[in-house]
């Protein structure tokens, strides 16, 4: 099996220990089939068994895995580390969300202004051309493709500077209940157009850029900002 000497500059903390954080740097002789994610279980295998991330599903559906590599937000799971082209990979966890340890962070900040009630059910974009196995069904669904990685946030100037700022991900399932549930489709409007809404964002399209499952944050953000609600 061919191999590479990748070095990986990962940034470490552990409140009380490794405390203020600083980086850790690992070397490995990683294949072409490896992704980052793999490159860290097998640097918590054989070298750092105290190393701290998030996983689950391995395949993009879970989004836990998101992280700084390279500086972009990025899930583990589905970045090669080869492809990066780099002989160094630098390694942080998402940025404006408190600190629990090594890559992981608290999401309380990013569901903060996502309501339990919202559902997590959409009608399919596609339903003309693949009306699924029963026709006459109104309420044929799919997920929603937001898989809650926090990436969106983590790239936002706005988010940034004012941590009150609703943020990319809310303000998209905010737009999205709009359409799922017409009769809150105003006082949804009015929500987002109050001081920590919509009309904060600067368009710097950061969080489009980043969001591994195409949502367009930007898109929905700038949708309402159109909308005027009703008195």
């Amino acid at each position: 099996m061919i191999t590479k000497k990748i070095t990986f500059h990962i940034s470490r903390y552990k409140k009380g220990l490794i405390d203020p954080p600083r980086f850790y740097t690992y070397s490995l002789a990683v294949s072409e089939s490896m992704s980052v994610l793999d490159a860290l279980e097998k640097i918590r295998l054989i070298r750092e068994p105290t190393l701290m991330y998030r996983h689950s599903c391995h395949h993009s559906s879970c989004g836990t895995c998101a992280c700084l590599i390279n500086d972009f937000e990025r899930l583990a799971c589905t970045t090669n580390v080869w492809a990066l082209g780099t002989e160094t990979v630098t390694m942080a966890p998402l940025s404006g969300f408190p600190r629990s340890g090594d890559l992981v962070v608290d999401m309380n900040p990013f569901f903060k202004d996502i309501d339990e009630d919202w559902t997590y059910l959409r009608p399919s974009q596609n339903r003309e051309r693949d009306p699924g196995p029963d026709t006459e069904n109104r309420f044929w669904s799919r997920f929603e493709d937001c898989i809650e990685c926090g990436s969106c946030v983590s790239a936002c100037p706005v988010f940034h500077r004012n941590p009150e700022f609703m943020g990319p991900a809310a303000l998209t399932a905010l737009h999205r209940e709009m359409d799922k549930m017409p009769s809150n489709r105003n006082r949804l409007l009015k929500r987002s157009k109050k001081d920590r809404g919509a009309g904060l964002c600067d368009r710097a399209l950061k969080c489009s850029r980043v969001c591994p499952t195409a949502v367009y944050p930007a898109h929905h953000i700038a949708e309402l900002q159109k909308m005027t609600p009703e008195e």
